[in-house]
């Protein structure tokens, strides 16, 4: 999985969506993530069609909503996805949140279902805590291959990426820039002039030190490449050291109201 990709969420007009995905392509992005709930993967799969990328290529994922959760409607709303998004397969397929009609027990079999079927290749997890991921792994057979959470220089989740480094999985940061708050912070606008980068590129540098894979979002063109510029910043430790030394959890999602946002 390539550990920057772009993220669809909230991007909901289909001809600016397609745009961008394809855009984010062919400037050199490999990783494609969207979901069910940003009823948007039409419009990604219109531009993994239009841009000049070979589908092998692309790492792709989407997420099962809450209230498709149960074991039937799991691989119902799975095949859907695929043919909204015009392709055979997903690299990776989430379960959105552990809420709604999610059950262990009958929900994950479902995804190594789908595994077997070879309609997925890796089943993820997402806004888990580690009891929860823990759980996942006691009843899937495939491993848990991600969890996605949010994470950002304001919230920097060292227990969650604790948990993925003991447990060997991989951490997926959405909302990497903080909703925009890394703009203007000011040991993350010193760090950028020191190295004549971006706040995004420094947090997006500092989740990849991390090795934490970062999916930001983004329309435009300009803000694709400055974000896929990130990949060319290396941070020296005492920039690293001044980051981790931010002292604020800021949240921009609360995990206990994020699914009622959605219905």
């Amino acid at each position: 999985m390539p550990m920057l990709g772009l993220g669809t969420w909230q991007n909901e007009d289909a001809e600016q969506c397609a745009e961008s995905v394809r855009t984010a392509l062919e400037a050199g992005y490999r990783h494609i993530d969207t979901a069910q709930a940003y009823d948007n993967e039409s419009a990604v799969g219109d531009g993994i069609a239009a841009a000049d990328v070979d589908r092998d290529d692309i790492f792709l994922a989407t997420k099962v909503w809450i209230s498709n959760l149960s074991h039937d409607d799991v691989i119902k709303a799975t095949e859907e996805s695929l043919d909204k998004l015009g392709v055979d397969s997903v690299d990776l397929l989430y379960v959105h949140w552990a809420a709604g009609e999610y059950e262990p027990e009958e929900t994950l079999p479902a995804f190594d279902e789908l595994v077997d079927r070879g309609l997925i290749d890796n089943v993820g997890v997402s806004n888990f805590e580690p009891h929860h991921v823990e759980t996942a792994m006691d009843v899937l057979d495939a491993p848990v291959f991600a969890n996605q959470v949010e994470t950002h220089p304001f919230l920097q989740q060292s227990e969650l990426r604790e948990h993925a480094a003991e447990q060997d999985y991989e951490l997926v940061a959405y909302s990497p820039l903080a909703r925009g708050e890394v703009f203007g912070h000011d040991v993350i606008e010193a760090i950028a002039d020191d190295h004549d980068a971006s706040e995004a590129q420094v947090s997006l540098a500092w989740l990849r030190e991390k090795g934490v894979t970062a999916i930001p979002k983004a329309t435009s063109e300009a803000h694709i490449t400055d974000n896929l510029a990130s990949l060319d910043l290396s941070l020296t430790d005492a920039d690293i050291d001044r980051i981790d030394n931010i002292d604020t959890v800021d949240r921009r999602v609360d995990p206990d109201f994020g699914p009622a946002a959605w219905d």
